[in-house]
């Protein structure tokens, strides 16, 4: 099927527009996060104010908005913002994917460019669930960051025109083992984030001076941050062993093995085995939350090792992520 090329065209408009609206979203949310100490104390003396005031309204009278609530500082006005304008950022960024598929008449997951483009979408995704759930707006910034950073990287070394792909990949199975891979380790990276800055957050609190105080007197209770990492990795992870199991099926349909410890097999394996140790780790007794929290971070480092290095330097099978 011939390349479209005025989609493949929208599809990099798109992209180009998502990543202007992504760092648009991280400057809202790094104010939101420098501000969140001046925003707790403003809050408390507003909830003085409306405790003490004559006449002041309580939080629990109908139909009357309390002094706290009312008084909203800027940073936090720009913190919601940066969630919608973050929503705006993901449909664009599906859009990009959509749109490449479309003109290229196949499933968008055939090379590294594309594969960053989901990546970061789910990682997005996951975000706006978890925000939903759990007070954590304030950690925007952490989970943007990233998200602009790899999609700076797709652009400027990952980038290949809209084009079909190799033989290897023209199975269905893309469309169900690199789906399922992709959604799971987005979800897996915020998870550990969680728990990276679950380890700052119980670090910075204990005596700590300097830049890591600052950041940890901003994030929410360790306990929470915890609870946020492990109840993510439970969605995750079941996924991410689908995806594997997925994937030796199709390797022994293309290449008569189920495995073969391919130096991406290899390191994804390793992965696989530091996420089930931090949700073991997690869930026995006399197993510190901040030890599990360290192992969630050796499993997230391991996940960009083999992004980043694996693709970039080692020649495998599956080297045909248009870098090779």
């Amino acid at each position: 099927m011939p390349v479209n090329t005025t989609l493949a065209q929208y599809s990099d408009y798109a992209f180009a527009s998502a990543f202007a609206i992504y760092v648009l979203a991280l400057v809202l949310s790094a104010f939101d996060f420098a501000g969140t100490s001046v925003r707790r104390r403003v809050a408390a003396d507003a909830q003085t104010r409306a405790v003490t005031a004559v006449g002041a309204p309580t939080p629990d009278t109908p139909g009357r908005i309390s002094a706290a609530d009312s008084i909203r500082p800027p940073s936090e006005r720009a913190g919601r913002a940066a969630i919608a304008v973050t929503l705006v950022a993901l449909t664009l960024n599906v859009a990009a994917i959509v749109l490449r598929g479309m003109a290229t008449g196949r499933w968008p997951l055939g090379n590294l460019y594309e594969y960053a483009l989901f990546l970061c979408a789910a990682i997005t995704a996951c975000w706006l669930v978890a925000v939903r759930q759990y007070p954590i707006r304030n950690l925007t910034v952490f989970v943007l960051a990233p998200v602009v950073i790899l999609l700076f990287i797709a652009a400027a070394a990952m980038y290949n025109e809209a084009a079909p792909v190799v033989p290897a990949l023209r199975s269905y199975w893309i469309a169900i083992h690199v789906t399922i891979i992709v959604s799971a380790c987005g979800i897996l990276t915020f998870a550990s984030t969680a728990s990276l800055l679950h380890v700052i957050a119980v670090y910075g609190r204990d005596g700590a001076r300097g830049s890591l105080a600052w950041i940890a007197n901003r994030l929410p209770s360790a306990e929470l941050l915890d609870r946020v990492a492990y109840r993510t990795t439970l969605v995750g992870f079941p996924l991410y062993t689908i995806g594997v199991m997925c994937g030796a099926i199709w390797a022994e349909a293309a290449w008569g093995r189920f495995w073969g410890w391919d130096p991406k097999e290899t390191v994804s394996f390793i992965a696989w085995v530091l996420y089930a140790a931090y949700l073991h780790a997690r869930a026995t007794s006399g197993w510190g939350s901040l030890r599990a929290s360290w192992i969630n971070v050796a499993a997230l480092a391991t996940t960009l090792f083999n992004m980043f290095a694996i693709n970039f330097v080692v020649s495998g099978l599956h080297s045909y992520a248009g870098l090779n």
